[in-house]
């Protein structure tokens, strides 16, 4: 059974919520606080965080950066009023992986959950992961072969992380370009590629990250 964290201020929406998604066949916990909605995202593992950023105590935005900040790589649907532009960037680059505005159809809601939760890569990801020799700290943001610490620059890190949190599946330019840099939906950029490759290099070679020809990325078996 999927597992679901609410986070939301409002607790009579969140109540809908819940019964909604318990219909639906899942497990849901709530949290009506930014700090509450941290604790239980670090209490358990989750498959999906449904986020409002308007909260008490903390904002969602900070609920967002500490989740990733900790290597804590659950899905996360940001569901707010707030729909101007740069909030959406801001979201998406703090590792969001869906944003939505209020009011939502129910229907369109659970579509987008259920495409989450069915896209995966969450539940709790360790804070010290380990690719091939490689040993990446997702809390501390270093990485380590042999002992040594290699020298990455913050958006190669980022972009290992991105892939890392995603791991055992293909992950798209376009999904990388909004998390690590906060780019529209259907944003075209090359700069996926670039740090691609400087990021391999720095790495010691590209067998850690694999290209999908014309679908994306994965990290290696």
């Amino acid at each position: 059974m999927p597992h679901i964290l609410i986070v939301e201020d409002n607790r009579d929406y969140a109540a809908t919520l819940r019964t909604n998604l318990e219909h639906e066949g899942y497990a849901v916990v709530v949290a009506h606080t930014g700090p509450e909605g941290i604790a239980a995202a670090r209490a358990a593992a989750f498959d999906l965080v449904l986020l409002d950023l308007m909260l008490p105590g903390a904002s969602g935005f900070t609920v967002l950066q500490r989740l990733r900040d900790e290597g804590i790589g659950a899905p996360v649907l940001v569901l707010t009023a707030l729909g101007a532009e740069e909030e959406k960037l801001r979201g998406f680059g703090l590792g969001a992986d869906d944003y939505v505005v209020k009011p939502v159809g129910l229907r369109e809601l659970l579509a987008r959950v259920k495409a989450l939760v069915r896209r995966g890569g969450g539940r709790a990801v360790p804070n010290v992961a380990r690719v091939g020799d490689l040993e990446v700290n997702l809390a501390a943001r270093t990485v380590r072969r042999g002992g040594a610490v290699l020298a990455l620059r913050p958006k190669e890190f980022d972009l290992l992380a991105a892939l890392i949190r995603r791991r055992g599946r293909v992950v798209s330019r376009g999904e990388l370009l909004r998390e690590v840099w906060g780019y529209a939906a259907g944003a075209e950029s090359r700069t996926v590629e670039t740090h691609l490759a400087t990021l391999r290099q720095r790495l010691g070679g590209g067998e850690y990250i694999v290209t999908i020809r014309g679908a994306g990325y994965r990290l290696a078996d």
